[in-house]
């Protein structure tokens, strides 16, 4: 498996983005899909059996994309990616050509404890694979409007919020999601990397 993304952040170590593995990524993505503060992920209660299917169904997909984000070869970040137009959030704002979904589940805090602009550096990372190797015009992320963890962080990270929108319930073969109110939020190329 090759690396989608390398980048190298002065004073901050390398970040690689690469295609999640459904089952050898599986103990560290399990773990971090289980604990209280990834109830808005969705995959609370499930098996590591449960994930790793999940996960192989998604990389059998064109149009969502699971990755495993790692800092100095360390896990820090589980990553989604998704075409709008192919997801339930493009029934509920205008898509736009070069729009990118992004999910993102940040590791759990380390034995050091918080490190102050640790996850602002990762996601400005994160922000350069979508925007500028992928080459798309515009991130937008739909945390649940409860997570206002996340609202924050993507606030601080100069997303500008959209409206609050209702994603539909999904019942399909292999997918279920449960309705979900989210606030929206999108990230422009040219206001991430100016210039």
């Amino acid at each position: 498996m090759t690396d989608a993304h390398e980048q190298h952040v002065p004073g901050y170590g390398t970040v690689r983005i690469r295609p999640l593995n459904p089952d050898g990524d599986m103990d560290v993505v399990h773990a971090w899909v289980s604990e209280e503060r990834a109830v808005f992920w969705g995959m609370n209660g499930l098996t590591r059996p449960q994930v790793a299917e999940i996960y192989a169904h998604m990389a059998t997909l064109d149009t969502h994309h699971a990755h495993l984000v790692t800092k100095d070869g360390e896990p820090a970040a589980l990553l989604q990616t998704y075409e709008p137009a192919a997801d339930r959030v493009g029934e509920c704002y205008p898509v736009r050509p070069g729009d990118l979904g992004i999910h993102l589940l940040l590791a759990p805090v380390g034995a050091g404890g918080p490190r102050p602009g640790w996850s602002g550096t990762l996601l400005t990372a994160i922000a350069s694979y979508a925007l500028l190797t992928l080459d798309r015009r515009r991130i937008v992320v739909d945390p649940d409007v409860r997570n206002t963890r996340a609202i924050d962080r993507f606030d601080r990270q100069g997303f500008e919020r959209g409206p609050v929108v209702v994603l539909p319930e999904v019942d399909v073969p292999d997918v279920y999601l449960p309705e979900k109110h989210a606030q929206l939020a999108f990230l422009e190329r040219e206001t991430a990397f100016p210039g």
